[in-house]
């Protein structure tokens, strides 16, 4: 298990960050301060991660990439997820809950092969088409603006070990206490200033302010990076 380093001042306390770029500046300079990173490359989870990750990479003079993952949403839901895809093809299903929501192999299937055609679409639009840079070598910080169950997440890093880093790193604002255990059981360090284990978890919560970014917005983001 990595190791998970917080910062004690901020731990379950909401509404720290007036909101991403504040909550990316003050997660750059934190990692800023960190020993031992050692040729590092900032990948951004959009849509939220992307001005997380941009204020951590120009924090560290770094590059910035992106690393498009996407639930598979539960039928019905426009939120929920009992999974992820990942910019690689690659798929991790949350077994345990989609034998407790009783979907059906051809469900499971059907919702799977939308998410491929929208993580397929995203990377056109976000990267022109281009994939993960190589990161053999290289310390990957993998930014989102939260943990929540910390699923996707974890499909991330999956995808990532088959391209040989160094090392990887998950850099987010705020957590759960539970998402954050479980993620940095397959991370060599897990950062995160706003550590909360409330039984009720939202990451909006840590935000003075916050919406759901846009494609538009995000491509605002990039603009000038890619």
């Amino acid at each position: 298990m990595g190791d998970i380093v917080d910062d004690p001042r901020l731990r379950d306390r909401n509404y720290v960050f007036t909101g991403r770029h504040d909550a990316g500046r003050q997660l750059g300079a934190f990692i800023k301060k960190l020993p031992g990173i050692r040729d590092p490359l900032v990948l951004a989870i959009p849509a939220g991660g992307v001005p997380i990750g941009k204020e951590v990479a120009l924090a560290l003079g770094v590059p910035l990439s992106l690393a498009i993952v996407r639930k598979v949403r539960i039928p019905g839901s426009t939120e929920a997820g009992f999974g992820a895809v990942t910019w690689d093809g690659q798929v991790l299903i949350n077994e345990r809950l989609r034998s407790s929501l009783g979907l059906s192999q051809p469900e499971v299937d059907q919702a799977v092969e939308e998410t491929k055609m929208n993580v397929r679409e995203r990377i056109t639009r976000f990267t022109g088409g281009k994939g993960v840079p190589a990161l053999k070598g290289k310390t990957v910080i993998l930014t989102d603006d939260g943990l929540a169950s910390g699923f996707t997440m974890l499909a991330a890093v999956k995808s990532l070990r088959t391209h040989i880093p160094e090392g990887i790193i998950v850099a987010v604002p705020t957590a759960s206490a539970s998402s954050a255990e479980l993620v940095a059981r397959s991370v060599d360090q897990l950062v995160c200033l706003n550590i909360r284990t409330t039984w009720q978890f939202a990451v909006a919560d840590a935000y003075e302010r916050w919406h759901d970014l846009d494609d538009e917005e995000v491509l605002e983001e990039l603009a000038g990076i890619h």
